[in-house]
């Protein structure tokens, strides 16, 4: 899955198309079995150190240029599996550019990509896959040693070395990983993780998994900021809220005195309030036909202090007709991510994309959903969603 560039010969590894295979490791480069640390895993077990991968010189070789390592080879997943809570993230430094593995352009399979001058704001989504034992101990296209105990991996156009946080969209899960190498070149593949770095992805037993890469900084996590929770707005107050607090005290029912906030203590009286309103000329909307009598009526020239006028009934507001046809694009354990996928369709002018939480399982998904009016629109909507980096939405019907 890897192509390597050497001083001399540039040198491609073969890229992963299928989940590797498990198999015993070789007997070259395995982790340290049993040396510990003072620190514990999440699990609470202590933490085992791993010793780093030594070069083997028997996986030089076997390379076509311009082609993949050992394409016949299969490539296989170890039957341990590391304690990767005990595996620190690699630190986000400026390191400078390698004199190997950074040329620009360059050609695999008769395809040819570019290295980023820059990597600020890189953002991508797609497919990830992961190289086993076959490349371990394998030199790199730095020329670095490949360690599938180690959180790295392998980009087409990422310089190297540089970092990443690697998510998983559909649990949430991170890790930051070092860039050292070129790959996957398999379509459809945006970036190919060290074993342990699948690991904690947990896309193992998929051999895949649909992951958002976020090209980091010094100074940058890659995770998103918790929002900061803003009290509701109090709605403004209604025509029949601001003639209530007119009111005098001691004139409101219970439930005026509720809303107009009168004296604490006042007692309501209903004949107090019919003065009030009668002295006011205000009259209580009814529906029926109302017949002024002398007393109510305004003299001439003069204006009711406040009169309550009916207003014509508004036509009810008619809720937006549902779509028909709904487009499945991804479902989320984190709502981080299920938000910031949202805002993505949102930006790219896809309006009638919304949210919706579902239990499976014990556990809360978020399902993102793109309503369309017909077919024909669904399958326009859903080649433009691909071309934002998801995988093509499915078409379902509510």
């Amino acid at each position: 899955m890897r192509w390597l560039a050497l001083p001399v010969l540039a040198v491609a590894l073969a890229a992963c198309s299928t989940a590797p295979k498990k198999s015993t490791p070789s007997g070259t480069a395995h982790p340290g079995k049993s040396a510990t640390s003072p620190s514990t895993a999440a699990a609470g077990k202590p933490c085992k150190t791993y010793a780093p991968a030594q070069e083997d010189l028997s996986k030089r070789g076997n390379y076509t240029a311009g082609g993949l390592y050992a394409p016949g080879v299969p490539d296989r997943t170890p039957d341990y599996v590391p304690q990767v809570d005990c595996i620190p993230e690699p630190v986000v430094t400026n390191e400078p550019r390698s004199p190997v593995g950074n040329k620009s352009p360059y050609t695999v399979l008769g395809k040819r990509y570019q290295v980023l001058e820059r990597v600020d704001g890189y953002v991508e989504q797609g497919t990830a896959s992961y190289y086993g034992s076959k490349f371990h101990g394998r030199r790199t296209s730095n020329q670095e040693v490949y360690d599938m105990y180690a959180f790295t991996a392998a980009h087409k156009s990422l310089p190297l070395p540089s970092f990443a946080r690697v998510t998983n969209l559909d649990n949430g899960k991170s890790v930051v990983v070092r860039v050292n190498d070129r790959g996957p070149f398999h379509e459809g593949r945006v970036i190919d993780l060290s074993y342990a770095a699948a690991v904690k992805l947990d896309i193992t037993q998929r051999g895949t998994g649909r992951v958002e890469v976020r090209a980091l900084t010094p100074g940058e996590t890659g995770l998103a900021a918790a929002p900061v929770p803003t009290a509701p707005a109090s709605p403004p107050a209604s025509a029949m809220d601001q003639l209530v607090g007119q009111l005098p005290a001691g004139t409101a029912p219970a439930s005026a005195r509720y809303h107009a906030t009168a004296t604490a203590g006042s007692t309501p009286s209903a004949a107090g309030f019919e003065a009030w309103m009668k002295a006011n000329g205000v009259r209580v909307a009814t529906g029926k036909p109302a017949t002024l009598t002398p007393a109510s009526a305004s003299a001439p020239g003069s204006e009711p202090a406040a009169a309550a006028v009916a207003a014509p009934p508004s036509a009810p507001s008619q809720p937006p007709s549902p779509s028909t046809v709904q487009l499945q694009v991804a479902s989320f354990s984190s709502r981080d991510n299920a938000d910031r996928a949202l805002a993505r369709l949102t930006a790219a002018g896809i309006a009638d994309a919304r949210l919706s939480d579902i239990a499976s399982n014990g556990r809360t998904l978020w399902r993102l959903r793109v309503g369309a009016p017909d077919p024909a629109t669904a399958e326009v909507l859903a080649g433009r969603i691909a071309g934002l980096g998801f995988d093509r939405p499915q078409l379902v019907r509510e």
